[in-house]
């Protein structure tokens, strides 16, 4: 059955994921990246939106004004999230944020303040930007315009906005990290038996 998480997300919603497990968002998922995490933590600057219990998309999306004054999205695709590293168990703690959205893991600070905080950080696939943005039903705000657009906080109407794939969940799991273990275990004896069959070669 289809896990979906509905904003504003509650503790009991998360406590129950496990890394690995797949997810969908609907409500609002709000882009948030690098400029927007060092206004807030950096420049102790508030934030123009609401992000308790809320969503954030580590993403730089293409958006496009029409005619009548509304935004559309024509492109969402998540930006590296470990470039957030040094400012999201800050950030997750001020806000109330409880869905981390990105590209590939975040490291042992993000996973404390998810434990702490009883939130999560999931992965959307990389190369699937044009999907996601079907995804958006409607940009319901912008914030914090003068970052440009990339690095605006595009506030969107979402509906099962996915796959995402929970890589730290509320007990800090980190599955990128456990695979980085797992993956070096199994390439040790491999290359041993390599550099075994190679080594007259200098």
């Amino acid at each position: 059955m289809k896990k979906i998480l509905t904003t504003p997300i509650k503790d009991e919603d998360l406590e129950a994921l496990n890394v690995g497990d797949v997810v969908y968002l609907t409500g609002h998922l709000v882009t948030c990246r690098d400029v927007a995490h060092r206004r807030l933590i950096e420049l102790g600057r508030e934030l123009p939106v609401d992000l308790k219990g809320g969503a954030i998309f580590h993403a730089g999306p293409i958006v496009r004004q029409k005619e009548d004054g509304d935004y559309e999205m024509v492109s969402i695709g998540p930006t590296t999230s470990m470039r957030m590293e040094k400012f999201e168990k800050e950030f997750i703690k001020r806000t109330g944020v409880k869905l981390v959205v990105g590209k590939g893991g975040m490291g042992p600070e993000t996973a404390e303040g998810c434990a702490e905080n009883k939130a999560v950080h999931a992965i959307f696939p990389g190369g699937c930007a044009v999907l996601a943005a079907t995804k958006v039903e409607k940009i319901e705000g912008a914030e914090w315009k003068d970052l440009g657009m990339p690095e605006t906080l595009w506030i969107n109407k979402v509906n099962e906005f996915g796959p995402l794939i929970i890589s730290i969940d509320t007990k800090g799991n980190n599955l990128i990290e456990e695979n980085k273990k797992r993956f070096n275990e199994r390439k040790k004896p491999i290359l041993e038996r390599i550099n075994a069959e190679v080594r007259f070669i200098k």
